[in-house]
């Protein structure tokens, strides 16, 4: 198991550095308040844990034989993209040329369980990962290792390795918040984001 955790960290860091929706969430949260991108993080991470744990109990498996579940899944998942894509414009609207700073903690007010639950939604929204962790996991398990509790161990490490990943971008954005809080960047930003997340839908909701 041990001599295979390199190998393993490693396609976790590529898996991580390929953009996604959840990091385009977490990057626009963490535009709010380091909080808020921690929060998401955690949010996202939780999912990736559990669809960890449906591809050890081979739930995911039903998603992979059964389209029409899968096409549920798919379609739920594009519109609540496209449901986070119109808030992040219509954010980016109402931002108008107000600055978004520290000295104004109400813009957008958000409680911690929205920004956990909106890192965690869009994860489970998005079916190709549970199929995706059916498929990865199993590739590390070692031969003669027990199955059911090395895929639970995997997909724990694999969560956890990605909130370590993440929190450097939440790190990031804070570093920059003298920049990031500017109106006008802060809107450009916005509305990038919501453009991104509503494409992301309409790949994910055309892409059989």
């Amino acid at each position: 198991m041990w001599s295979h955790l390199p190998a393993f960290l490693l396609a976790c860091l590529l898996i991580a550095a390929s953009p996604g929706p959840g990091t385009v969430l977490i990057i626009r949260n963490s535009l709010r308040d380091r909080r808020a991108g921690f929060l998401t993080v955690l949010g996202n991470e939780s999912g990736v844990f559990i669809w960890g744990l449906a591809a050890a109990f081979g739930l995911t498996a039903l998603l992979d034989a059964s389209e029409a579940a899968y096409d549920v899944l798919r379609l739920g998942g594009a519109v609540v993209l496209v449901v986070f894509g119109v808030q992040t414009l219509r954010a980016a609207r109402r931002g108008g040329g107000e600055s978004l700073t520290a000295e104004r903690p109400d813009a957008e007010p958000g409680s911690p369980a929205h920004y956990y639950r909106t890192g965690l939604l869009l994860n489970l929204a998005n079916p190709k990962a549970g199929i995706f962790a059916m498929a990865f996991l199993p590739q590390f398990v070692p031969a003669g290792a027990p199955h059911l509790p090395t895929m639970v161990l995997l997909a724990a490490i694999w969560a956890v390795f990605e909130v370590g990943y993440y929190a450097t971008y939440v790190w990031g954005v804070d570093r920059m918040r003298t920049l990031l809080a500017r109106p006008t960047v802060r809107r450009r930003l916005e509305q990038v984001s919501g453009v991104v997340l509503i494409g992301l839908a309409v790949r994910l909701a055309t892409d059989g």
